[in-house]
C-alpha cells in the first residue's frame, strides 16, 4: 500500500472511528476503543491509555481487559509517563533521552518505535496522552494523523467525564504552585491596605453640666411631682419627703420653747424683788435660747421637706415607682436637671477592644430607637482607668461631643458608638484580637 492509499485509508477510519467516539456510553468504553479501535485510523502493535487525574493513571491497555496497576508492565509504563513531558502535539519518543534505567528495559515491554499522542482538554490543558508502539517508524503523515486522532478522543473524554464539584474543581486549580504564589500575592497586598481602625462600645446621649437633685434630708420620699423627662421651671416642686415625724419634732420644739419662755417670764417679775431670783432667770434665758434654737432646726428641716428646682430643666430619673415611699439618706441622688439643647455622648469602651483615642477622634453614634440614623460626633476625652458598667462590663468612658448643624439626638437616647483610631493594616485589623489572645497564652 502506497504512503497516499495509507492516507486515505486512515481518515476513512478516522470518520469511522469519530461515529464509534460520538456513540460511547462511558470513560471505560472510550479507553477500550482508544486503545483497541483506533488501527482502523493508525497501525500499531500496542497502545496504552494514560489519563491525567486518575486513581492508577493508566486508564486502558491494548488486548487488556482491566488494568491491574500492581504488575510489573504497568508500574513501569506509570514511570515512563512520569518522565514524559507535556506535549503540545504528537512526537515520537526518543528512547536514548530516557533515564538510563527505563532506556535498558524499554525492548523488554515495548517495539522500537512509540508515537506520544496528547489528548487536550476543550478550554485548554491536556487530560491525558495515548501511546502508540510499534517497530516501524512513524513518518511526517502519520503524525498528523495521530494530531487529528487525539483531538477526536480528547473531545469524547472531556463530553464524558463526570460532573466536578465545584470544590474540587477549586482544588485541582489549588494544586499549581502558580496560582499558589498569585494567592499569596494577592494576600499580602490585600493586608497591606490602609484600614481606619474602629470599635464598637455601648453609648448613651447625656446631658452637659447636669444640676444633681439631691435629697436634703434623712427620710422618705412621700411623693414626686413630675414625670420622667418632663420639663420642669425654675422654683417648681419636685418631690415631698414625708413630713410626719418632723412635724411631731416641731410641734414638742415649739412646745418646749412656749413653756421656757413662760418660765423666763416668772423669773423675770421674781427678780424684781427677790435677788436670788436674778439667778434664777438668767438660767431661765439660757434654757430658753437653747429652745429656740432647737425649735428653729425643727422649723428649717419641716419647711425642707418640699424640694423645688432651682434651675428651669428637664426632669431625668428612671420611674416615679422607683422612688415614692423608699428611704433615702441625707445627700442621696434622686433626680437630675437638664437642658436638652446642651447634650453630649457617653461610650463605654470594653477593656478588650481598647485602641489608642486621642482629643477630636471621629465618633459615630447609632441609635438603637432608629438604626438608619447617624450622629457624628469628636472625642473629648477618655478616662484613663477603666471601670464597671451596670452590666458588669470592664470599660473605658469616652466623652464626645457632638458636630454639624443639625439638632443633636434626645437626651437618654441608647445605641452603639463606632470609634475611629488610626489607620493601620488590614491585616492588623483581623488578626488584632488572636494575636491579643496568643500573647496571653504565650507571655
Amino acid at each position: 500500500m502506497t504512503t497516499v492509499n495509507a492516507s486515505i485509508q486512515g481518515l476513512l477510519g478516522l470518520l469511522q472511528l469519530g461515529q464509534r467516539v460520538r456513540a460511547a456510553a462511558s470513560v471505560e468504553e472510550l479507553g477500550f476503543i482508544a486503545v483497541n479501535e483506533t488501527r482502523a485510523v493508525l497501525a500499531y502493535r500496542q497502545a496504552v491509555l494514560w489519563r491525567d487525574g486518575d486513581a492508577h493513571r493508566i486508564a486502558a491497555l491494548s488486548g487488556v481487559p482491566q488494568v491491574d496497576p500492581g504488575t510489573p508492565y504497568a508500574q513501569w509504563l506509570a514511570r515512563l509517563f512520569r518522565e514524559l513531558a507535556p506535549l503540545p502535539a504528537p512526537r515520537a519518543v526518543d528512547v536514548q533521552a530516557l533515564p538510563r534505567l527505563l532506556a535498558e528495559e524499554w525492548g523488554s515491554w515495548l517495539p522500537a518505535h512509540a508515537l506520544a499522542v496528547p489528548l487536550p482538554r476543550t478550554g485548554g490543558g491536556l487530560q491525558g496522552t495515548l501511546l502508540l508502539a510499534r517497530d516501524p517508524a512513524w513518518s511526517e503523515e502519520e503524525m498528523a494523523l495521530a494530531g487529528e486522532l487525539g483531538a477526536l478522543l480528547g473531545h469524547g473524554l472531556f463530553a464524558l467525564r463526570p460532573r466536578e464539584r465545584w470544590w474540587r474543581a477549586l482544588l485541582t486549580r489549588l494544586r499549581t504552585r502558580r496560582l499558589w504564589w498569585k494567592i499569596a500575592l494577592g494576600v499580602l497586598v490585600v493586608g497591606a491596605l490602609p484600614v481606619r481602625l474602629s470599635a464598637l462600645a455601648p453609648a448613651e446621649v447625656t446631658p452637659i453640666d447636669p444640676f444633681v437633685v439631691r435629697s436634703p434630708l434623712d427620710g422618705v420620699i412621700d411623693r414626686l411631682a413630675v414625670a420622667p423627662n418632663q420639663p420642669v421651671a425654675r422654683d417648681a416642686l419636685l418631690f415631698d419627703l414625708d413630713a410626719t415625724t418632723l412635724r411631731g419634732r416641731y410641734a414638742s420644739a415649739r412646745k418646749a420653747y412656749e413653756t421656757a419662755l413662760e418660765e423666763y417670764r416668772q423669773s423675770a417679775q421674781l427678780a424684781v424683788t427677790d435677788d436670788k431670783s436674778k439667778l434664777q432667770m438668767a438660767e431661765r434665758l439660757g434654757d430658753l435660747k437653747q429652745k429656740q434654737v432647737d425649735l428653729g432646726y425643727s422649723a428649717d428641716q419641716l419647711a425642707r421637706v418640699q424640694v423645688k428646682a432651682e434651675r428651669a430643666g428637664v426632669a431625668v430619673f428612671a420611674d416615679v415607682n422607683d422612688w415614692t415611699g423608699k428611704a433615702v439618706s441625707v445627700g442621696e441622688k434622686v433626680l437630675v436637671l437638664a437642658d436638652p439643647a446642651k447634650v453630649e455622648l457617653t461610650g463605654y469602651l470594653p477593656v478588650g477592644d481598647q485602641l489608642a483615642l486621642a482629643a477630636g477622634a471621629d465618633v459615630t453614634f447609632y441609635p438603637k430607637a432608629s438604626p438608619f440614623s447617624a450622629f457624628h460626633a469628636q472625642v473629648d476625652s477618655v478616662a484613663y482607668k477603666a471601670a464597671p458598667t451596670d452590666e458588669g462590663i470592664l470599660a473605658y468612658r469616652v466623652k464626645a461631643h457632638f458636630t454639624g448643624a443639625g439638632a443633636p439626638p434626645r437626651l437618654g437616647l441608647m445605641g452603639t458608638a463606632r470609634l475611629y483610631g488610626g489607620r493601620v493594616p488590614l491585616a492588623y485589623l483581623l488578626l488584632r484580637r488572636p494575636l491579643a489572645t496568643l500573647r496571653q497564652w504565650v507571655g
